[in-house]
């Protein structure tokens, strides 16, 4: 891996040529800090580098491969959301990853999550400056879009990980989500009773999102190929409720069309799904605020539940803009929630990933949003999957990051 801005390769290639004796998770590691000094003093990526821990743990990856561990995510370097999120990230260092830092998340100050702070001030999407990664991801998905990482975690109570990814334009997923059980009394269910926040991770390649859910939920088995038969979607510009601005709808529908262009999905004659959920945004903020009569809540909870049952029992995935609008600036979105295409789904569970959709005339990219039924990540990471090598060519001709972030090298 040579020193420049250079995109990593997938991680499950870094994975295996670590365990085939052709890196060391050592040098590999070496190269991510690298990285991290050269370009993280502006980006403000990370809240912590964790230098010394990190050269310890990609030692001990270098030793359990040596002793003939076959590991599945070797010398993979990491950044892991927030100053607490390494607990979450233990079933990764298991399979091999080494952390090398905490990336930022918003700190106090403001009512809106769309942003992030590192060690070195506010994180800056690294496709433009003046525009904010989004968030609360912030970190993670500035860290995979400008190469630091290739891969880094996140959690997702709103679309904290799709909105992210869709402005920094990687690939973001969001893992179905556990309700807690009423009265259950763990740590986690203290946190989010009301069960809308989900694990996630951000990646640049959807491979590598798939071998992160191998890791984290092993009994799910590996993600399948592509079967011939592809996948039945419809596209729903703004689930009913939303008002998203015209550029990131034209811009997802473009891309839901060279998907089906491409036989990566099928797409009925009449593109667009006719579906009429309740807006979840009072019901959202009524689950998080301690004390409040959540009768109303349960109620559009039930109201979409039941619609989007009656979906995916015709349908395999439902598509739409990640988010109504581009990245805002570090100013703040204003009246806008930036979550209203992805909240609807942290309400109801449902499992989602946003892929790259292209870039707006402001020069920042914008999502497509892919959910799948309850349960069906693999299905959704194979759509994935199949989605990116079909853009392939496509994305080609995009500009990337690292020709726009001035302090490359």
């Amino acid at each position: 891996m040579g020193s420049g801005p250079l995109p990593w390769p997938p991680a499950v290639e870094i994975a295996a040529a670590v365990r085939a004796g052709r890196l060391s998770a050592v040098d590999v590691t070496g190269e991510a800090l690298a990285r991290i000094v050269r370009v993280d003093r502006s980006l403000c990526a990370f809240a912590e580098v964790w230098e010394e821990r990190a050269r310890a743990w990609a030692c001990e990856v270098d030793a359990r491969v040596a002793a003939g561990e076959r590991l599945p995510l070797a010398g993979v370097p990491i950044g892991v959301k927030g100053r607490h999120g390494l607990r979450a990230a233990g079933p990764l260092v298991a399979a091999g990853c080494v952390p090398v830092g905490a990336t930022a998340v918003p700190g106090p100050g403001t009512p809106w999550q769309t942003w992030g702070v590192g060690a070195h001030g506010r994180t800056v999407n690294p496709w433009r400056a003046d525009r904010t990664p989004g968030g609360s991801s912030a970190g993670s998905a500035a860290a995979v879009a400008a190469g630091l990482v290739p891969l880094a975690t996140g959690s997702d109570g709103a679309g904290s990980v799709r909105i992210p990814a869709a402005w920094c334009g990687v690939i973001g997923l969001k893992t179905t989500n556990r309700r807690p059980p009423p009265g259950e009394g763990s740590a986690s269910a203290a946190r989010d009773r009301a069960g809308l926040a989900a694990p996630g991770v951000l990646v640049h390649h959807a491979a590598d999102a798939g071998a992160y859910w191998q890791v984290m939920a092993p009994r799910a088995g590996p993600v399948p190929s592509p079967g011939r038969v592809p996948p039945v979607a419809v596209f729903s510009a703004d689930l009913g409720f939303a008002d998203p601005d015209p550029e990131p709808l034209a811009l997802a529908r473009a891309a839901a069309g060279r998907l089906a262009e491409a036989g990566v999905v099928r797409l009925p004659l009449s593109s667009d799904a006719p579906l009429g959920l309740a807006d979840p945004a009072p019901a959202w903020l009524a689950l998080r605020t301690p004390g409040a009569d959540l009768r109303a809540a349960e109620h559009v909870r039930n109201v979409n539940d039941g619609l989007l049952a009656d979906l995916f029992s015709r349908v395999d995935l439902l598509l739409t803009p990640t988010t109504p609008n581009a990245a805002h600036g570090h100013e703040g979105p204003g009246d806008r929630y930036s979550t209203a295409l992805t909240w609807a789904f942290n309400l109801s569970g449902h499992p989602a990933v946003s892929v790259p959709a292209g870039v707006g005339a402001d020069g920042c990219p914008v999502g497509l949003q892919l959910v799948a039924a309850h349960g069906g990540e693999t299905a959704l990471l194979a759509t994935a999957r199949a989605a990116q090598a079909a853009q392939a060519v496509h994305a080609e001709h995009a500009v990337h990051p690292s020709a726009c972030y001035p302090t490359w090298p």
